[in-house]
């Protein structure tokens, strides 16, 4: 780790960085959780990779040397011309730097319609919208995506029954999330308040229901006020007698007094069928 904490502080020294804690510029500093984020992406030789806030390029030179391509998107200014730098240097050949907002880039004609895996160390005030593009409203859905997330967030999109949240379904709707390794605040510099998480998120092969949006309108009425039950929230949501909703929670299954954070997604497959 020391080793990887000089080289990282040096760098920025050389360039002049001073990292921004309100851009989530916690920089990896351990071998050993690059290496662990590397095994959790199952690279091969003709994958095409989408890397998402690669910083100082430490994590890019090692994925450019294990797969076809690395599209290395990076909204600071300076870090995406440190990168540039950097991995022309050592001689990089297979790896375009795109100085963007991955949120608001056009990424189909990077990607030129073929398979790609997302390898990303977000901030983490963006994790929701991410996850949202990329697993929901891409026509061209990732085949695997491995992210560097802060731990309680990477704790709620893998909860299960009895902790489940909005978030959590929207991701278990597209995807099986899994928690790989808890990576400690200890091996970032400058170092963040939290420990981290590094997630490997697997996209389901075929959508799980073809009406998207009915569910998803269904399940943020369950979850619009937390402490109540789901039947309070559902009634105030669809505008519909409380015994009506009584009645089609009974037909599929549930107690009346059950709340939206116990259901799972299938739970909610089921809730959509009787209230469609």
């Amino acid at each position: 780790m020391e080793n990887l904490l000089e080289q990282t502080k040096e760098l920025c020294r050389l360039y002049n960085i001073k990292p921004a804690r309100s851009k989530g510029q916690n920089f990896l500093i351990s071998e050993e959780i690059y290496d662990e984020i590397i095994t959790a992406a199952d690279l091969k030789p003709d994958d095409v990779v989408l890397e998402v806030g690669p910083g100082l390029g430490f994590l890019t030179a090692k994925l450019s040397a294990r797969v076809k391509r690395v599209i290395a998107v990076e909204l600071d200014d300076k870090l995406a011309e440190v990168l540039k730098t950097r991995l022309q240097a050592q001689g990089v050949k297979n790896m375009e730097v795109v100085n963007q907002d991955v949120l608001e880039t056009p990424l189909a004609p990077l990607l030129k319609g073929g398979e790609f895996k997302i390898v990303a160390n977000l901030p983490y005030n963006i994790t929701s919208i991410f996850l949202r593009k990329f697993l929901s409203e891409n026509e061209n859905k990732p085949e695997l995506v491995v992210l560097m997330l802060q731990k309680e967030v990477a704790e709620r999109i893998c909860a299960q029954a009895g902790e489940m949240s909005l978030l959590a379904v929207s991701v278990q709707f597209y995807a099986r999330p899994e928690i790989v390794e808890i990576v400690k605040k200890e091996n970032f510099w400058p170092e963040p308040e939290v420990d981290s998480a590094i997630v490997k998120i697997t996209p389901h092969p075929n959508p799980l229901l073809a009406k998207e949006r009915e569910l998803f309108r269904l399940v943020k009425f369950g979850f619009a006020a937390k402490r109540k039950m789901l039947k309070n929230n559902l009634a105030a949501g669809l505008r519909l007698e409380m015994k009506i909703v009584e009645e089609r929670l009974a037909i599929a299954g549930f107690n009346p007094k059950i709340r939206a954070q116990e259901l799972t997604v299938d739970d909610w497959l089921k809730l959509a069928r009787v209230f469609a």
